[in-house]
């Protein structure tokens, strides 16, 4: 009797010692995983936020790039004007002096909104697309359209930064390189998400060469991919080009 209490205890014994065993190792498994998801998650933050970083400073040469060209090819050539009418003035273009030096005053009071520090900065999606849009048609770049259908919702800022950026690199190869005459971009809010196209109706391209374009389908992957959103890139010689972007409000 002696002898099977004896055995049970060391079976009890050897039984605890497993469970707390199995225990410990089990709380060392999902210790240590849960240490690398912390890392991950650490490691895709600084990398977001290295790629936000990256992205604006890109979004500010882009911008002082346009400034750039505005100030030498448009408001130059502007004043340039306006010196030679008031060298010739007389009453009956008056009418003509004071209409140019308006239009000079008015581009620059529309490159004084990018150059301010707060746009580059706090890029918000639909007032930085305004201005894009605003300045292809003002400086007759390109005829181009922003219709935005559905319920406005807020953006992420940074998230919009991301997209903005992208939706730039697209705009500077419509205008650089497709030999388009429109520019048509559309935001529709949906409950759930924001879909987001821009196309252009230029030469286009075979996408197999995609990856040799300023564009990259595989740049606007990596950029979508930050913050959970979904992207793709058509196009076909000679009949345009088509970016979209599906944008989903749970990311917010």
């Amino acid at each position: 009797m002696q002898q099977e209490g004896r055995e049970v205890l060391i079976i009890s014994t050897i039984i605890i010692v497993l469970i707390v065993t199995f225990l410990i190792i089990l709380f060392t498994v999902f210790q240590r995983r849960k240490n690398h998801l912390l890392r991950e998650k650490e490691s895709e933050k600084k990398r977001f936020e290295r790629e936000i970083a990256e992205t604006q400073i890109e979004i500010r040469e882009e911008t002082l790039r346009n400034i750039s060209w505005e100030l030498h090819d448009n408001i130059g050539q502007l004043l340039t004007l306006a010196k030679i009418q008031l060298q010739q003035a007389a009453i009956e273009n008056s009418e003509e002096i004071s209409e140019t030096i308006t239009k000079s005053l008015n581009e620059i009071r529309s490159l004084s909104k990018l150059i301010n520090p707060e746009f580059i900065k706090n890029v918000k999606l639909k007032e930085a697309l305004e201005l894009e849009i605003e300045r292809f048609n003002r400086l007759q770049f390109i005829d181009a359209t922003l219709t935005i259908t559905g319920e406005e919702r807020e953006i992420n800022q940074k998230h919009g930064i991301i997209i903005f950026r992208i939706l730039q690199e697209f705009f500077s190869n419509t205008i650089k390189h497709s030999k388009a005459s429109t520019l048509e971009v559309a935001l529709n809010f949906k409950e759930d998400q924001l879909e987001i196209k821009a196309k252009d109706n230029g030469v286009g391209f075979n996408m197999d060469e995609v990856h040799k374009k300023g564009i990259g389908l595989h740049n606007i992957k990596t950029r979508v991919k930050l913050i959970n959103a979904e992207a793709n890139l058509e196009s076909k010689p000679n009949n345009g080009t088509i970016l979209n972007i599906y944008y989903y409000f749970y990311n917010i």
